[in-house]
C-alpha cells in the first residue's frame, strides 16, 4: 500500500462496496430491524459499524457462545467484517498433546466468517503464554524445540491457507522496560526465533499478512521504542513482517497518551501496516453515567485515531458485548469494557463511533 491509496486500500473499498450489496441483497428479504438502546428505547438500525470505513472492523470471537447464542452471532456478522479467533488458535486449543489436533473451534470461527463474508485474524503462532503442559513442561534440546516450533507455524498456517488474512506471527515479546520477555523460546532459541517465525509462516502461506502484536505499545514509550527498533531491524534483514499490532487494551482511570496517533504513523512510515487489535476500555465496576462518557471518549479517540492514518488497516475489539469479556477475571473491580451491554443494548461508546 502507498501512502495514497495502495492495494490493500482499493481491495478494501471493493470488499466494502460487495458487503453493501450484500446487505442491500438481505435487506430485501428481511424484516427492517430495531435495537434496543442503553435507555431501553427501540430505534431504526444505524448502519454497522463495518459500513462506515474501508477499514476492517472487527472483534475477537468465542466458539462457546459463537456455537449456543443466536443474539450473539446475529450481532456479530451484522455489525463486524472481520474475526478474530479469541482463544481457538492458541497452541493449548489446537494442539493439547504433542501430534494430536483439535481444530473444531478454530474451524467452526473460520467456516463462520466464510458464510458471513468476513475476514479471519489468525491469533497467535508464537507467544509465552497458553502453552500446553507437553511444551510448557518438556524437556527439549534447542534443535528439537526449533523443530516443534517450525512444524506448529507450518502446520497451522498451511491448514487455513486462503482463509486467514493476517497473522499474529509473535506475540507479547518484549517487557515494559523493552527488554525480550523471558520465554522458552528466548531461553531456548536466542531472540532469532522471532526472524524464524516470520520466516516459516511467509513460506507456509505466501500471501498472508504477517504481523507483531503486543500490549501497552499504543503510546511512545520504552516498549513500543523497543518494538519499533524490531520491526526497523527485520525489515533490514529482508524478514517478511508486514504490519504492526497494537492491542490498545485501556482503561479509563489511565487514559490514552497524545503520542497515540504519531506513535502509529511512525511505524507506518517504516513501510508497515498498522492496526488496532484488540482493543477494549475498562472501567471500574460498577459503572455511571460519567465512566461510559470516558470510555466513549476513549473509543473515539482510538477510531479517529487509525481513521486519520492511511495505514492503519483495521480496528477491531476484543470482543464486542460485556456478557463475554476477559476483563473482569483478569482486573477484579473493573469491566464493562466493551461496546454492548451484557443484554447486547449498545453503549454511549458505540454511539460515539456510529451516531447514526
Amino acid at each position: 500500500m502507498s501512502s495514497s491509496i495502495g492495494t490493500g486500500t482499493l481491495h478494501r473499498r471493493w470488499r466494502r462496496i460487495a458487503g453493501l450489496l450484500a446487505s442491500t441483497l438481505l435487506a430485501a428479504t428481511t424484516a427492517i430491524l430495531v435495537v434496543p438502546t442503553a435507555q431501553g428505547m427501540e430505534t431504526d438500525q444505524p448502519p454497522p459499524l463495518k459500513e462506515l470505513t474501508d477499514r476492517y472492523v472487527g472483534s475477537a470471537v468465542a466458539a462457546g457462545p459463537l456455537a449456543s447464542e443466536a443474539d450473539y452471532r446475529a450481532t456479530l456478522g451484522r455489525e463486524f467484517d472481520s474475526v478474530t479467533a479469541e482463544n481457538e488458535m492458541k497452541w493449548s486449543s489446537v494442539e493439547p498433546n504433542r501430534g494430536q489436533y483439535n481444530w473444531s473451534g478454530a474451524d467452526q470461527i473460520v467456516e463462520f466468517a466464510d458464510q458471513n463474508g468476513q475476514s479471519v485474524r489468525g491469533h497467535t503462532l508464537v507467544w509465552h503464554s497458553q502453552l500446553p503442559n507437553w511444551l510448557q513442561n518438556g524437556d527439549f534440546s534447542a534443535e528439537e524445540l526449533r523443530g516443534i516450533l517450525q512444524n506448529h507455524i507450518t502446520t497451522i498456517v498451511t491448514r487455513y491457507r486462503g482463509s486467514i488474512r493476517a497473522w499474529d506471527v509473535v506475540n507479547e515479546v518484549f517487557n515494559e522496560d523493552g527488554s525480550l520477555r523471558d520465554s522458552i523460546w528466548l531461553r531456548q532459541l536466542g531472540p532469532d526465533y522471532i526472524a524464524d517465525a516470520f520466516r516459516w509462516a511467509r513460506e507456509a502461506d505466501p500471501s498472508v499478512k504477517l504481523y507483531i502484536n503486543d500490549y501497552n505499545t499504543e503510546n511512545i514509550n520504552a516498549k513500543s521504542d523497543a518494538t519499533y527498533a524490531l520491526v526497523q531491524d527485520l525489515r533490514a534483514q529482508g524478514v517478511p513482517i508486514d504490519g504492526v499490532g497494537f492491542q490498545t487494551h485501556l482503561a479509563t482511570k489511565y487514559g490514552l497518551s497524545d503520542s497515540f496517533q504519531p506513535n502509529l504513523e511512525r511505524f507506518a512510515a517504516l513501510g508497515v501496516d498498522v492496526a488496532i487489535t484488540e482493543l477494549d476500555v475498562r472501567v471500574d465496576t460498577p459503572s455511571d453515567a460519567a465512566k461510559l462518557a470516558a470510555q466513549a471518549e476513549l473509543y473515539k479517540r482510538v477510531w479517529d485515531g487509525c481513521l486519520a492514518v492511511d495505514r492503519c488497516v483495521e480496528f477491531t475489539v476484543w470482543g464486542f458485548t460485556d456478557r463475554h469479556s476477559w476483563v473482569p477475571g483478569t482486573f477484579p473491580g473493573e469491566g464493562e469494557a466493551c461496546l454492548f451491554d451484557a443484554s447486547l443494548n449498545a453503549k454511549p461508546a458505540y454511539r460515539a463511533l456510529n451516531p447514526g
